[in-house]
């Protein structure tokens, strides 16, 4: 890929969402040296697979927002996209500035509740602060309730249960099986094994929730628009929400725009066997690999040390503080 292409002035691509996907597709278009903007709400890259760790040990929070003005420069823009006019093909900023695009990725991600997501529009000490702000009332709190068991909510019970095992932590589902269905039966198994020699509290059978996304095409192009585009979970793409998927729904749909600026091909993507590793605090964790299951000691050092933290920092093209 490291050859520029050459386009002319009618190119730009506006790039709504600076999460996994975003930063992964801009920085793709950046190497091949076509023109773009990236749009999101904060003023740094929010690394949220490390989000519920921070919420328990206040050393996270600081490497988990890595700032987006400095890779992208003058291809940033913090704002909130109003809306989009597909006729003009513009983009809407809530300043009142209109970007012109030739081609839009929509990678909005997904909506959640703090602390495992963080869609507020605030500078990045304010968004540290919050979390650090987290930290002192798990710190406080004699017994604390997480509700939902999918991979957040058992990450979430575990972080808390590692770093403060004598705190009482009760986990409240609203099925008998927990984690995400796509999983193998054994390692959702493993899980519930894993909480309860932590000394969590199950109770399953209880209560929880629903889904929305873009419908898209193989080439990741959304439904009755060619140069408009949807990755990671904004996309409805039948697969686990993860950042690797956004990733390599990036690569398809950056591969796209230049292979139609090229008068190429377009390329498909295919969800293939699932990836999906769970940490289950720092020292421990259980996932499968193409659909094959792997234990503790793997996930951990893959996983659960640390958090793949230093892979953004390394895509991000900065030095991760100490």
């Amino acid at each position: 890929m490291g050859s520029k292409l050459s386009v002319d002035d009618s190119v730009r691509v506006v790039i709504v969402g600076g999460g996994f996907g975003g930063i992964a597709a801009a920085n793709q278009l950046k190497s091949w040296g076509v023109p773009f903007i990236l749009v999101d709400m904060r003023d740094a890259f929010h690394h949220n697979v490390a989000a519920l760790r921070a919420s328990v040990d206040s050393n996270i929070a600081p490497k988990t927002f890595i700032s987006y003005s400095i890779t992208f420069g003058d291809s940033f823009r913090q704002a909130k996209v109003v809306s989009i006019d597909l006729d003009r093909q513009h983009v809407l900023l809530h300043d009142g500035e209109e970007l012109s695009f030739s081609h839009l990725i929509l990678a909005t991600g997904s909506d959640g509740p703090f602390p495992g997501k963080f869609n507020c529009i605030v500078d990045r000490q304010s968004a540290i602060q919050t979390y650090e702000d987290m930290v002192k009332e798990v710190q406080k709190a004699p017994r604390l309730v997480v509700v939902g068991g999918g991979s957040a909510g058992v990450e979430m019970a575990a972080e808390i249960k590692t770093e403060y095992p004598a705190k009482e932590v009760t986990l409240i589902h609203s099925k008998m099986a927990l984690a995400d269905v796509e999983l193998l039966p054994c390692v959702r198994q493993t899980v519930k094994e894993i909480l309860i020699q932590k000394g969590v509290h199950i109770l399953l059978n209880d209560k929880l929730a629903s889904d929305g996304a873009l419908k898209v095409n193989e080439h990741l192009q959304v439904e009755g628009y060619e140069n408009i585009y949807a990755i990671g979970d904004c996309a409805h793409v039948k697969e686990p929400k993860l950042a690797y998927h956004a990733g390599l729904h990036a690569n398809v749909v950056v591969t796209n725009i230049i292979n139609s600026l090229m008068q190429k091909p377009l390329k498909t993507y295919k969800p293939g066997s699932l990836t999906f590793l769970l940490s289950m605090g720092k020292n421990d964790g259980v996932g499968q690999i193409n659909g094959y299951y792997v234990g503790w000691l793997i996930v951990t050092l893959i996983k659960s040390r640390g958090l793949f933290i230093s892979k953004s920092w390394k895509e991000m093209g900065q030095r991760m503080p100490c």
